[in-house]
């Protein structure tokens, strides 16, 4: 430890040394907290702290941090020693990278000063109160320590001083942490879902990986602290802004800015950020409005089943075609902000109860949002900087909304059919809405009512290519699940799954979105368009994880495009490309429901099941645009205009620091939703499962509410562990693409199979098991003149045994002849597995009782019973099951949820092969023997809440009880 050399000088200077010494003590403490814990847990309980939830010792055989830090003594107790030890200089080095950086007037050392503050209180939190302490507060203060170390790892690059090699090295230390984090995830995910042996050993090694780079992240300090002397003394003026390296000043701060995108250059001022989360904030809102359009129309039509003529409010997008009246143009220009205000009635619309009256407030609020935007682009045309900010503000609104319904399990909590009761944010959103709608209109309009439309180019093409574009981003990039549910193909898990592998449709789109920006031309020629093309068939073709490459190059390349689409469409009559390009629009929305509702609409038969004709209609128009971009000199005068070097363009920063607090806010919800797949059946001691059916009418109740809670509710209190979803496919425009089962697996702790993807044109059927799912595979039946029948032949692992589960939807009662093919199609499929295997049909048959196509299902044939012949009154669902005991059966009724209610049932499976001797040869007069609720145990009985007159419109009905069966 030297003595100052100011010593003398300065007398009461009892003690001084340099600030070097504060990043060598925080560095050294640092890893002697962490590799003493690693070495005594080694030495003294090794095969422990290898061992995980699926293998040990030798599968695994190197400790994951946590393991190694976590429940054990001695190795815990030391290293909360040594962190304690390690806080003190941890604040130090803090503080004295804030008096470094710090200059007048600058917040952004401030800013960063505080991240490092919280930071370094969020890790002695996590360390301290362990997953085992209180497993969310440790999660919550892991994820935010994580979230404060992305600020304080490029702030520090942005902040510092004239040193190369400092500068050098936390760029190479930063791009070593952030870039240990993919492999990290791959191979946690290999452990967690896929269950790899060996898969968490090589998870722990790049977790450690993270630990040293972080630590030598901050150990790079030293590097810049020599210029301190304690008590405290600037000896090289450093913290003034000299620069003691050989490389000049303007080179390092041009690094600094290229390793930190620019995004805390010079000039950071806090009104421009806060208008651009503004412009963003609004973008969402336009999104959520126009998303919840379909979903609202969809309801009238789901009721009348067919045509109602609330369809015609789909046009209500076409607005800005009225932009091509000269005085009402001008009067939509001059007033922006009193159309982009009245826009917001769509986030109004929740207060109004009534149905017919909601969705009219909607469609007004999806007038006025087109009419605006559309004008504003229009008029901002004549600024390029001003119309890019307007345009990525736009987008990264639709980014906002898809980040949103991930958190909010595919629904946003502001559409018009969500309230507080099932968790909607609307009085939140409303209020932000306005607030960022002020500030959104608060500049004057840039062009009058006489817009300089260029003549270069086609106006139509343009509008072709803005209708492929908006259709395309609407139907396959408002929700992270979409395209992911388009390659899924059951289990065994061989693709991606939403709530693991979202991130990456996040990731894709903001990566897109950025090359729109900074490198346009990468996009603007015809090979990148031929590269989407692919990706677009490779979606529509494939299954699995190369279906699903094909969707993330396909996504790339649409949010890439959409910036120079749409800023060349602004330049020109916006009444035409965006009124005209929202009509085609509207022609491939209902192309894309036409496809599946073929058997309820007038044309339908000709474009059945052809998604891929959508696909090609829609690469064709965008085509159309591209074609119109980069027609004669369009495109080098569009990349000459947008050159990323133009200071004007100073939103820009503003804008990639809000994408990436989005993807942080994503992958945040996505650590959260992250499943456990440790889930329980309700009744194992009685080796019993509980098996239901239920259609539940695409999920909107008869008051036009988003119904998941209430069928939560439902079920948890039926105890329900095996269920089939009918009318279960909801990833359309029409329905909101959304995605029921989401929420109910995670909520309920289930696995579950979403069933034939939304490109297979079913109405959907998905299973929900509280059982491990070994096997699925997805069946579309016979359907040669009405709808498609969905169905999903699972089996399970229930109690050590094997059991199928067959969920199946049976065709209209309009076409006999479907109905009987399937009949025979469905018996012979459940007649297929082995002879003695246990297995349930959870089914909507359209048929009568002990009548016609009954007699297919409940056969030789398929060798199923039905779980209660003398029940009359059906005509839709049953449970049909063989092989097992049933027990109970019950009827409850659906109140106002859906117009169909819950059928449930419960199994006892055979424990032993005398066991299950004694079920196969058990006669119809055994198996069917009914008792009273007292004469079956406890543990197989239905719930008594359900009595009587029930709760929330529930009750058990038809026959008032659930019926008991014992043999």
């Amino acid at each position: 430890m030297a003595s100052s050399k100011y010593k003398d000088k300065d007398t009461g200077v009892v003690l001084s040394f340099n600030g070097q010494w504060i990043s060598w003590t925080h560095t050294v403490v640092a890893y002697a907290a962490f590799l003493s814990a690693l070495i005594i847990g080694c030495a003294l309980h090794y095969h422990k702290i290898v061992k995980n939830e699926w293998y040990g010792y030798p599968d695994e055989w190197f400790p994951s941090v946590s393991a190694t830090i976590g429940d054990r003594y001695p190795e815990r107790s030391i290293f909360m020693i040594f962190i304690a030890i390690t806080s003190g200089p941890r604040f130090a080095l803090v503080g004295l990278w804030y008096l470094l950086t710090a200059k007048p007037g600058r917040v952004l050392p401030k800013a960063i000063a505080l991240c490092g503050v919280i930071r370094t209180l969020t890790c002695g939190g996590w360390t301290y109160i362990t997953s085992t302490d209180d497993h969310d507060w440790h999660d919550i203060l892991m994820i935010s320590y994580i979230v404060f170390t992305i600020p304080w790892t490029t702030g520090c690059i942005a902040l510092s001083p004239p040193n190369a090699k400092a500068i050098k090295y936390r760029k190479w230390i930063a791009g070593s942490f952030f870039g240990s984090l993919v492999p990290l995830v791959y191979f946690f995910i290999q452990h967690k879902v896929h269950r790899v042996a060996g898969a968490y050993t090589i998870y722990a090694f790049f977790e450690w990986s993270l630990i040293l780079f972080d630590v030598a992240f901050d150990a790079v300090t030293a590097l810049d602290f020599d210029t301190f002397e304690l008590v405290v003394k600037d000896v090289k003026g450093a913290s003034k802004g000299a620069n003691a390296s050989s490389v000049l000043t303007a080179v390092l701060e041009k690094e600094k800015e290229k390793a930190t995108a620019g995004v805390y250059s010079a000039g950071f001022n806090l009104g421009h950020a806060l208008d651009i989360a503004a412009d963003v904030y609004h973008g969402f809102v336009f999104w959520s409005t126009l998303t919840s359009l379909g979903l609202v129309i969809w309801y009238f039509p789901l009721w009348h089943m067919g045509i109602s003529g609330y369809e015609a409010l789909v046009m209500t997008t076409i607005a800005p075609i009225f932009l091509g009246i000269r005085p009402l143009r001008s009067l939509v220009v001059n007033n922006q902000r009193l159309f982009h205000v009245l826009s917001l009635a769509g986030l109004v619309a929740y207060k109004i109860h009534d149905p017919v009256y909601r969705l009219f407030t909607v469609g007004f609020g999806v007038f006025m949002g087109c009419l605006a935007w559309a004008a504003t682009w229009s008029s901002d045309s004549v600024h390029p900087s001003r119309l890019e900010s307007r345009v990525v503000a736009w987008l990264a609104g639709l980014l906002m909304s898809s980040v949103a319904k991930f958190a909010w399990y595919t629904n946003n909590p502001i559409w018009p059919v969500m309230h507080a009761e099932n968790g909607g944010w609307n009085g939140t959103g409303l209020v932000l809405a306005v607030l960022a709608v002020l500030r959104f209109t608060r500049k004057a309009p840039l062009n009058s009512w006489d817009i300089n439309e260029q003549k270069n180019g086609s106006s139509l093409l343009s509008a072709f290519g803005i209708g492929g574009l908006f259709f395309a981003i609407h139907s396959l990039l408002s929700d992270t699940s979409t395209m992911i549910l388009w390659v899924w193909g059951g289990f065994p898990v061989r693709g991606p799954v939403s709530n693991v592998h979202a991130y990456y449709t996040i990731a894709a789109m903001t990566s897109g979105l950025l090359i729109g920006v900074f490198r346009p031309g990468m996009v603007t020629n015809w090979t990148a368009y031929g590269v989407a093309c692919v990706g677009a068939a490779m979606l529509t073709l494939y299954e699995q994880w190369f279906g699903y490459y094909g969707a993330l190059i396909l996504t790339t390349y649409l949010m890439a495009i959409a910036v120079p689409l749409i800023s060349k469409a602004a330049k020109k009559s916006p009444a035409v490309t965006f009124g005209v390009g929202f009509l085609f629009y509207n022609l491939l929305v209902l192309f894309h429901v036409w496809v599946v509702a073929y058997a309820f609409v007038p044309g339908g038969p000709y474009v059945r099941e052809h998604t891929d004709w959508i696909m090609i209609a829609t690469m064709l128009t965008i085509g159309a645009g591209v074609f119109d971009l980069i027609s004669g000199q369009a495109n080098r005068k569009y990349a000459a205009t947008t050159d990323r070097r133009n200071s004007s363009f100073g939103h820009r920063k503003y804008h990639v620091g809000i994408l990436g607090l989005l993807n942080i806010l994503f992958l945040v919800a996505n650590f959260l939703r992250f499943p456990s797949y440790d889930y329980k059946p309700h009744h194992a001691d009685d080796r019993l499962f509980t098996a239901g059916i239920w259609t539940i009418h695409f999920s909107l109740d008869n008051d036009m509410w988003s119904s998941e809670y209430r069928m939560r509710d439902l079920i948890k209190e039926l105890e329900v562990d095996v269920i089939g979803l009918l009318e279960s496919d909801l990833q359309r425009i029409i329905m909101g693409n959304r995605d029921t089962t989401q929420f109910l697996a995670e909520d309920l702790g289930m696995y579950v199979d979403y069933g034939p993807g939304p490109n297979k044109h079913t109405w959907g059927a998905a299973l929900l098991s509280k059982f491990p799912i070994l096997n699925s595979t997805h069946h579309l039946l016979p359907s040669p003149v009405g709808e498609l029948a969905p169905a999903i032949h699972a089996t399970l692992d229930v109690y050590g045994s094997l059991v199928d589960v067959f969920v199946f939807h049976s065709g209209q009662e309009e076409d006999p002849e479907d109905r009987r093919l399937q009949s025979e199609y469905l018996a012979k499929l459940m007649g297929s597995i082995p002879a003695d295997r246990p297995a349930v049909l959870l089914s909507y048959l359209v048929t009568k009782p002990l009548e016609g196509n009954y007699n297919t299902y409940v056969s030789d044939v398929s060798g199923m019973h039905d779980v209660d012949y003398t029940d009359w009154d059906r005509w839709c669902e049953y449970i049909l099951y063989k092989n097992l005991r049933r027990t109970g059966y019950a009827r409850v009724s659906r109140s106002t949820i859906t117009d169909t209610e819950l059928q449930v049932a419960k199994f006892v499976v055979p424990k032993d092969e005398g066991d299950k001797g004694r079920v196969l040869a058990a006669s119809e007069e055994e198996r069917d023997r009914r008792v009273e609720e007292q004469d079956v145990p406890e543990g197989w009985r239905f719930p008594a809440l359900f009595r009587g007159e029930g709760v929330r419109g529930h009750q058990y009905h038809v026959f008032d009880e659930p019926r008991y069966y014992n043999f």
